[in-house]
């Protein structure tokens, strides 16, 4: 806010927008008709996305890249325990193609970058906020 004068809620989206930084979805975790086998998806494959967008925020962090890289590692280490327990519990597991991963976002300048970085790091953060409350639900069943 106040580096880039970007405050409120509503400029923060227009330029999340503009950008094209989008959030994993996790819908199939917090839904009515809850099944496990579709919230463990979600979760994976939003694991899958977060770990190649942190390649984006290493390249802008350099001084940080053992942190990025420790958080890409936990991510793919997540995905990896998450997939274990789905073939424990006998669920429909999918494995996804590396070649198949999405682009890694490009920003046009050193601003966007910041910004895009920023978004990347926090909608990271709430998606792993949401996949924790599912995984304790599902601990809880």
């Amino acid at each position: 806010c106040d580096k880039f004068q970007l405050c409120k809620e509503e400029e923060l989206l227009l330029v999340r927008q503009h950008l094209g930084i989008a959030q994993a979805a996790l819908e199939q975790c917090h839904s009515r008709t809850f099944q496990a086998e579709a919230c463990f998806s979600q979760i994976r494959n939003g694991l899958r996305v977060y770990h190649g967008s942190l390649a984006a925020v290493l390249e802008l962090l350099p001084g940080h890249a053992s942190l990025v890289e420790t958080l890409q590692l936990d991510a793919a280490n997540l995905s990896s325990n998450i997939q274990q327990q789905m073939e424990d519990l006998g669920l429909t597991t999918v494995t996804f193609p590396t070649e198949a991963q999405s682009p890694l976002p490009t920003f046009s300048s050193h601003f966007h970058h910041q910004v895009g970085s920023f978004f990347i790091l926090a909608n990271f953060q709430r998606f792993l906020e949401t996949a924790y409350r599912a995984l304790r639900h599902l601990a809880h069943l």
